[in-house]
């Protein structure tokens, strides 16, 4: 990956500076089992719906960041708003963990703070990545970089809120936040200039794309219903929190396979059936562990609940990149990313609490069909 060997430039520090900003934007993706199950309710004792409605500030709030500065990508400097984002949302954090307390007014306002910062780093570190050579292949290594990750934090997340109490979680976030800051700071690559379009082609945004970014904003909010409250699942289910841990921390692993596999099946697979055939195993998954109560069942399969989300995104990413070379449909991969997941723990707390875990499961499955649905409709020139 030296730059020579690279059309885009990039060099192995620049590609560490994306991959870790990624990793930091991508937090909610990995933690929230922790964030909102362990923490929030464990933890805080907040009930479903508020812990969730937490988790939605942040989201939401990134959502807007998104919205506002993806459309102005290639016109603000990517490292400086990178560098400002994340050093926003670490001090939101440290906020968390040193004055808010339990104060709910509080913990809301520093979780909109803080998913501001995130979802404006974010934005630029993705549309950066859409400007590589091989946007398909960097976010695939983006993917590898999460799961490694999430092995991290879902390993040692329940174990620092056992021992030190839930604002020390917190300050990890934190620490994943500023050290992305600092990464950007030093290293963050020179975008190259977008690739330009085929003589005649428009430069608006295509109708495939927004079935993309559509069918992505379900899929993401029907994943972000059910991913948050996994934890308390097995708890509830009388499983033990010493295997629910254990379970968590098997995510960060299996998410190891699905971005390599899904790098090897570039050109192999067409990306629009790869990416429904991704939504109908994950919504199957879904529905097998909230309606059957076994632990032969819940083990396995929230293991691998998140994988093919991963695989998923990555095709996605790698055809949105190709649909639109300006840039601007994968900067704006935040937004629909967690517009989605804005509105999913919470929505995911309303039901279980109405319905249980049973009409959440349903519910989920109905909104992963609808996805599946929307990236039916994208037809790619090949």
């Amino acid at each position: 990956m030296a730059a020579r060997t690279r059309a885009d430039g990039f060099t192995k520090g620049n590609i560490c500076a994306l991959l870790l900003g990624h990793c930091a934007g991508m937090l909610d993706l990995v933690a929230l089992p922790l964030w909102v199950g362990a923490n929030l309710i464990g933890f805080y004792h907040f009930d479903p719906q508020k812990a969730g409605l937490l988790a939605t500030a942040f989201l939401l709030c990134a959502v807007v960041a998104s919205m506002l500065l993806a459309p102005q990508y290639g016109r603000l400097s990517p490292k400086t708003v990178t560098v400002v984002g994340y050093t926003v949302a670490a001090l939101a954090f440290v906020a968390l963990a040193t004055v808010a307390g339990d104060y709910y007014p509080a913990m809301l306002a520093l979780h909109a703070i803080g998913g501001l910062g995130a979802g404006s780093a974010l934005t630029m570190v993705d549309g950066s990545i859409g400007r590589s050579d091989n946007p398909h292949r960097m976010f695939a290594y983006g993917g590898v970089a999460v799961a490694l990750f999430g092995i991290v934090v879902l390993g040692g997340g329940p174990v620092i809120i056992a021992r030190a109490g839930g604002t020390a979680l917190w300050f990890v976030f934190a620490g994943v936040m500023g050290l992305a800051a600092l990464l950007a700071l030093a290293a963050f690559p020179k975008v190259p200039a977008p690739r330009q379009p085929a003589e005649g082609a428009t430069r608006r945004i295509s109708r495939n794309v927004w079935f993309a970014i559509i069918g992505m904003s379900i899929l993401c909010m029907a994943h972000s219903m059910i991913f948050p409250f996994i934890e308390r699942m097995g708890i509830e289910r009388g499983y033990g929190a010493g295997l629910v841990a254990g379970v968590l921390a098997s995510i960060g692993f299996a998410n190891l396979i699905p971005s390599p596999l899904a790098a090897l099946l570039e050109r192999r697979l067409r990306p629009e059936r790869a990416i429904v055939g991704g939504v109908v195993l994950h919504m199957v998954l879904v529905v097998l562990v909230t309606q059957v109560s076994l632990l032969e069942v819940y083990v396995p399969l929230v293991a691998i609940l998140t994988a093919p989300m991963l695989f998923v995104h990555t095709f996605l990413f790698g055809l949105m990149a190709r649909l639109d070379p300006s840039g601007r449909a994968v900067a704006a991969t935040p937004a629909m990313l967690m517009i989605g997941s804005a509105v999913g723990p919470a929505l995911g707390g309303t039901l279980l609490v109405a319905f249980g875990y049973g009409g959440l499961g349903i519910g989920v499955a109905a909104f992963g069909g609808v996805a599946a649905l929307f990236f039916s409709l994208i037809r790619a020139s090949r």
